[in-house]
């Protein structure tokens, strides 16, 4: 990626290219906003890119609400079933992205640790040594989880409920680990952020601090200009934050309060700031909201999509009509945020599917109306709506496989999954069918992500990275979250059983 220098220059550069002016449609409970910020990212740029879509294969799936009916059903391809066009096309207007200047450090042998879960020809083999058994209390199997050849596993914690996780800039791991418990079956952990430092660096978490405590609803966490970002309830808040600290130096102060539309089941909000150090926030709205047609106006109420604070109650109004925007990620050096929606449920064969689309001020992704770009959802006739305005994502996923959590890998790693993005599908609620995480390719000279849907999963562009999961024994709980660490580890959290373990890369000869 850009050195940070180079980074600054090229989004200054950038945003001095690009028209500045968007409008912000207005939205319920507050005041309508005609001017848009200037921003990299934003503006009316010619649009070249095209975007094709696939159709989705209707397996049900299964997402956060705790009552799932398997859909069943053949293959659904939303192209020919309602007549999608295809012209809905990718701003062009967006940063180059230099990996080759500033090459990584060198990878730690994280493989050779004991307990590490190794891969090679298609088979788990397990480091021994005396870190690594029940007599160091580190008896947790991890040979289920199939990875690529090359890679391996590691336990490093336990924490119920993991939602999200975020490491601190000294390199510590903080979790965000709810009370209350979640649409999709997780009964409610410890009610705080957590610090798990690793301090020995024997790829065990050393020990379980409290960091911040009485954080009911907490989720999206962000390390940003000397302060943590993290939510409770409706509201985030900051603290102060200093390079070693395990110990909140005293309660936050509010800095946005997200009560615009409050969905009582979809309350986690996920948290996140571009190069230009705008900071986005995700808002959920809810299944049952039903196509009137105002949802496609100029000025419709907002309930699900993303706000940026921007010192104002309840922030800046930036994207709309996403049924549950879950998790949102910033790729460094590209100007550019991404989010993952939950869709529709239960509906494959009405074109519904789950979407990682990037952060653009203005756009409408349709819900509760469309699917997609110029495909209205087939139920509603009479007139059908009129989804031609409606922005077209960078990658669907199998509706209710429920993506969950979203990081990109920086360049650390070697080979094929060097620079992809990652997901974390969280599965089918009751089967837990589709949970895995996925890598998707990106492009070598914007960082975004490449065009597909799921059903591609197994091609260079998509591919499976972490699989197991869904077995049909529900054993080995959902993956929720996912991060990568400064030192290149790829951490992914479970949301049902608390496990929280890390993938790294063999070296050669490992």
């Amino acid at each position: 990626m850009l050195r940070p220098s180079l980074r600054a220059d090229l989004a200054l550069l950038v945003a001095l290219a690009l028209p500045t002016s968007a409008v912000v449609l207005g939205c319920k409970k507050s005041s309508a906003t005609e001017q848009g910020p200037v921003d990299a990212n934003f503006g009316d740029a010619p649009l070249q890119k095209q975007h094709v879509d696939g159709g989705h294969r209707g397996d049900g799936g299964g997402g956060d609400a705790g009552h799932r009916v398997d859909g069943g059903g053949p293959p659904v391809d939303a192209t020919q079933m309602m007549g999608f066009d295809a012209t809905q096309f990718r701003d062009g207007n967006i940063p180059e992205v230099n990996r080759t200047e500033v090459a990584p450090p060198p990878q730690t042998d994280y493989c050779s640790l004991p307990g590490s879960v190794v891969w090679q020809n298609g088979l788990p083999s397990v480091v021994g040594g005396a870190d690594a058994g029940p007599d160091a209390g580190h008896a947790v199997d991890l040979t289920w989880m199939h990875l690529p050849d090359g890679f391996c596993s590691h336990y490093y914690a336990t924490v119920p409920e993991t939602r999200f996780m975020r490491f601190s800039p000294s390199g510590d791991l903080f979790v965000a680990s709810p009370g209350r418990s979640a649409a999709g079956g997780a009964v409610g952990g410890l009610s705080a952020i957590v610090v798990l430092p690793d301090d020995n660096h024997d790829g065990y978490a050393d020990s379980t601090l409290k960091y911040m405590s009485g954080l009911v609803t907490t989720h999206g966490l962000l390390f940003y200009d000397g302060s943590l970002y993290y939510q409770n309830g409706t509201a985030f808040f900051r603290t102060p934050y200093t390079n070693g600290d395990r110990v909140a130096s005293g309660p936050g102060q509010q800095v946005i309060d997200v009560n615009v539309y409050v969905s009582p089941d979809h309350w986690g909000k996920a948290i996140d700031v571009d190069d230009n150090g705008n900071i986005y926030v995700t808002n959920g709205g809810d299944e049952g909201e039903s196509c009137s047609g105002a949802e496609l106006t100029s000025n419709p109420a907002f309930h699900g999509g993303i706000l940026r604070i921007d010192g104002s109650p309840n922030g800046e109004l930036i994207a709309r009509g996403l049924r549950n925007a879950y998790a949102l990620r910033c790729a460094k050096g590209t100007g550019v945020c991404f989010g993952l929606e939950l869709a529709r449920d239960f509906v494959p064969e009405l074109g519904s599917r789950e979407k990682l689309f990037p952060v653009h001020l203005g756009d409408n992704w349709g819900f509760p109306c469309c699917a997609t770009a110029n495909t209205p959802y087939s139920d509603y006739t009479n007139p059908a709506p009129d989804c031609s305005e409606v922005k077209a994502e960078e990658d669907s996923f199998t509706i209710d496989h429920t993506p969950f959590g979203l990081d990109f890998e920086e360049g650390a790693w070697t080979g094929t999954f060097q620079y992809r993005a990652f997901v974390a599908l969280h599965g089918y609620y009751g089967g837990w069918y589709g949970a895995r995480v996925l890598a998707i390719a990106t492009n070598p000279t914007t960082g975004w992500p490449d065009m597909a849907v799921e059903t591609d999963a197994g091609t260079t562009t998509m591919t499976d990275f972490a699989t197991g999961w869904d077995d049909g024994r529900q054993d080995h709980g959902r993956p929720a979250a996912v991060t990568f660490a400064p030192d290149g580890r790829l951490f992914i959290g479970d949301d049902m059983n608390g496990v929280i373990l890390w993938v790294a890369q063999a070296k050669s000869g490992t």
